[in-house]
Formats: C-alpha cells, sequence, structure tokens
C-alpha cells in the first residue's frame, strides 16, 4: 500500500468534500470487492512466515528448547509453542 496526494488524484469537487470529513488526517480507503487480494500476496509475507515456522519446528525437533528458538527469532516462548502447535502434522 502507498500513499498518494489527493489533491493529485481527485478532482477539487470531491477533494473539498472530504477534507469537510477529514481536514488534514489519514483515511484508509478499501479495494473495491472482487479487487482484493489475499493477505501477504504482494510482499509473499505468508510465504516467508511458512518457511520461517517450518525452519522453527525443524529445529525444535533437532533439540533446540523453546527459549533458544524464541531468542533466535526474537518472538516470545508463548509464540513460539503457537508455531509449533499450527506445525503439527495432524492439524
Amino acid at each position: 500500500m502507498g500513499y498518494r496526494k489527493a489533491d493529485d488524484i481527485l478532482p477539487p469537487s470531491l477533494l473539498l468534500a472530504v477534507q469537510e470529513y477529514i481536514d488534514g488526517a489519514y483515511v484508509y480507503i478499501p479495494r473495491r470487492e472482487g479487487r482484493r487480494r489475499p493477505w501477504g500476496t504482494p510482499t509473499r509475507g505468508r510465504q516467508k512466515l511458512r518457511i520461517r515456522n517450518a525452519e522453527i519446528a525443524r529445529r525444535r525437533a533437532a533439540g533446540a528448547s523453546a527459549h533458544e528458538l524464541a531468542a533466535a527469532y526474537f518472538l516470545s516462548v508463548k509464540t513460539i509453542y503457537k508455531i509449533l502447535a499450527s506445525c503439527r502434522p495432524d492439524r
């Protein structure tokens, strides 16, 4: 998501109408229905998290403690346990 200057893209009459409600504030305008993309699509965020979580599970299986993993990945121990639970084969 990038920011664009409203006076560069909106007609002056629309800009004045918007300013009546939110003069100088930031506004998020969501995509129209049908044009939305799943979370992480443009940045491959989901893919990166899957790879990281699989590595955490492999390191745990190799004997690393939850505390060691938390320190190595800058996560809480609770988050490590959630990741490990989500990586279980029965899920």
